[in-house]
């Protein structure tokens, strides 16, 4: 497979500039005790001041999922999870700007606003939700997140 490239070419025009490869410089975020994944990813990674936070889900270091048939509980878990990835990164829970939520069941959507306002008590970041399957049945939520680390106001 070749290297990823980038070709630039004028609107309306007969000629295009030649591909010149792009490299992002990037850093793995892996908190402190954090266990192995089950599939081939990292918790974070932080490119350009913006903090990518894999899909985390309800899992113990062992990838057992914890709080079975809790969705408060669960997503308690979970935040705390991102939480870490994000404070390793060196921001807060203030700099998550954008969250991805992915719950099993929408009878769960409540007990999961209750927790997502005490991790969000301020401005809220913006955010969708949908229902879908997740990895492991007894997982009820998923939820990744951005965040801009150390960018100040624009």
């Amino acid at each position: 497979m070749s290297p990823p490239s980038v070709r630039h070419c004028a609107r309306n025009s007969s000629y295009s500039v030649a591909p010149e490869e792009i490299t992002m410089p990037k850093t793995v975020v892996i908190p402190a005790g954090s266990g192995t994944p089950l599939a081939p990813f990292v918790p974070g990674t932080l490119a350009d001041g913006v903090l990518y936070v894999s899909g985390t889900l309800p899992f113990d270091r062992d990838n057992n999922v914890v709080h079975v048939g809790d969705a408060e509980a669960q997503t308690r878990h979970v935040l705390g999870l991102i939480k870490g990835v994000v404070e390793t990164a060196g921001g807060t829970m203030d700099d998550v700007t954008f969250n991805s939520i992915f719950l099993t069941d929408w009878s769960n959507y409540a007990a999961v606003n209750r927790v997502y306002a005490e991790f969000f008590p301020g401005d809220k970041p913006a955010r969708y939700c949908i229902q879908c399957g997740l990895v492991k049945p007894d997982a009820l939520i998923e939820i990744a997140s951005i965040a801009h680390i150390g960018r100040g106001e624009e």
